[in-house]
């Protein structure tokens, strides 16, 4: 894809100018967040921004309407959330939530801050644009279908297949060299992408996967695996290889109001933030497993697999976003409330959490009719949007309900 400007993705140190105020990204590498940072962040999303913490679909966090930058880069950085200043925007790292404590093929945690360290140590790597991905897979799948930029997806305990572009790369590699790796495939992009800043992922550009390989001297093997965007995401009692409980949690529309998070941090202990915009509250005893779930529950966030609102996602919609033609998200919200978010037509589909990939959405197609948000009525998988851009429409099978001048086009 050629472009002409280097990418724009917001940071702490570099906001995003949103149609309802300035907006803050923060990196967390592998979604792994402790108790004081969630105290941190409840108290700089309720002081400094809406009152919301924003889950993004790359495990990060962000907040809306900030309006003092240099208090809440003062704060995230005395609570190591922002741990460098010059290559914040690159540490987009997603791993295996459930990986080291509930099955997998390895714990791919333990590379994650060995990874992060290795691009804060970098100084070229901080050039990287804000949009690069790196994936860590423990054999599950689960984030193997998210479509990385570099990525490893374990094949044994001690090995991997190196992810390219979202795919599988022939090459394989043993964990003890996965890190350095990844290292040199960013510095490899960088030198294929040469002074062309409108190339923002490795996919951008032409056999840039083949051309890496072979620009790090690694020969692909004839093998090679197929990944899919899985719905098979963690929700409710998940019982720890160690015989501790964990709890998976959903949050409406990915957005956690500011008390719910320092509940988290009253709970003291990991809690990691999912690519589905939800958490996994960790290594709790079961009785306090019950108490958590008894408190937060009430509180909104959703432990119970069959919700339908794990079925929706949306983009910001208004107010945030001045090319959304409405407010996507109280509508998508009304139509959960209202019972017009039906269960998927294929059960066994949503449950194996396979699904197969779905042609590009159609867009303007004249011959859709136009609804109002009131009669907008959707079975299983959904996006809300907007607009025809379609910002944060998650990978897979979705049904996309698209807002347009006249009301809501549903493809």
């Amino acid at each position: 894809m050629a472009r002409h400007v280097a990418d724009s993705c917001p940071g702490v140190l570099r906001l995003h100018e949103a149609a309802d105020g300035p907006l803050a990204r923060i990196r967390v590498p592998g979604g792994r967040l402790g108790p004081m940072q969630w105290q941190v962040l409840a108290e700089a999303a309720r002081d400094l921004g809406d009152g919301n913490i924003e889950l993004t679909a790359r495990g990060n966090v962000q907040l809306r309407r900030v309006h003092d930058a240099e208090a809440l880069t003062e704060r995230l950085a005395g609570a190591g959330l922002l741990p460098s200043r010059t290559h914040e925007r690159v540490r987009n790292i997603v791993a295996s939530p459930l990986s080291g404590r509930i099955g997998g093929l390895t714990d791919v945690h333990t590379l994650v801050p060995e990874l992060d360290a290795g691009l804060l140590a970098a100084p070229r790597l901080a050039d990287l644009p804000g949009r690069m991905l790196f994936s860590l897979d423990d054999g599950r799948g689960d984030v193997s279908g998210l479509g990385a930029d570099i990525g490893v997806h374990a094949v044994a305990t001690d090995d991997f297949a190196l992810l390219l572009a979202g795919g599988d790369s022939g090459v394989r590699i043993t964990a003890a060299d996965a890190v350095d790796v990844m290292l040199a495939a960013a510095h490899g992009f960088l030198e294929l992408r040469g002074d062309d800043p409108g190339r923002w992922r490795l996919r951008d550009l032409e056999h840039g996967a083949e051309r890496l390989a072979d620009l790090l001297g690694l020969a692909p093997g004839p093998d090679r695996l197929e990944f899919a965007a899985g719905r098979d995401i963690p929700i409710g009692w998940l019982e720890q290889d160690d015989g501790l409980v964990a709890l998976g949690a959903g949050v409406h529309l990915g957005s956690l109001p500011a008390r719910t998070a320092e509940f988290l941090a009253a709970i003291e202990r990991t809690v990691f933030v999912t690519p589905w915009r939800g958490l996994v509250v960790t290594d709790m005893e079961e009785w306090a497993a019950e108490q958590v779930v008894r408190v937060l529950a009430p509180m909104g966030l959703i432990f119970d697999a069959d919700s339908p609102w794990l079925l929706v996602s949306a983009c910001a919609g208004r107010p945030g976003c001045a090319k959304s033609h409405t407010d996507v998200r109280a509508d998508a919200a009304e139509a959960i409330t209202a019972g017009r978010v039906l269960p998927p037509t294929d059960r066994a589909e949503w449950e194996t959490g396979h699904i197969e990939p779905k042609p590009a959405p159609r867009q303007g197609v004249p011959d859709v009719p136009l609804l109002a948000p009131a009669d907008v009525s959707v079975a299983g998988r959904q996006h809300w949007s907007g607009c025809d851009r379609r910002c944060g429409r998650p990978r897979g099978t979705v049904t996309d309900v698209v807002a347009t001048d006249g009301g809501y086009r549903v493809e």
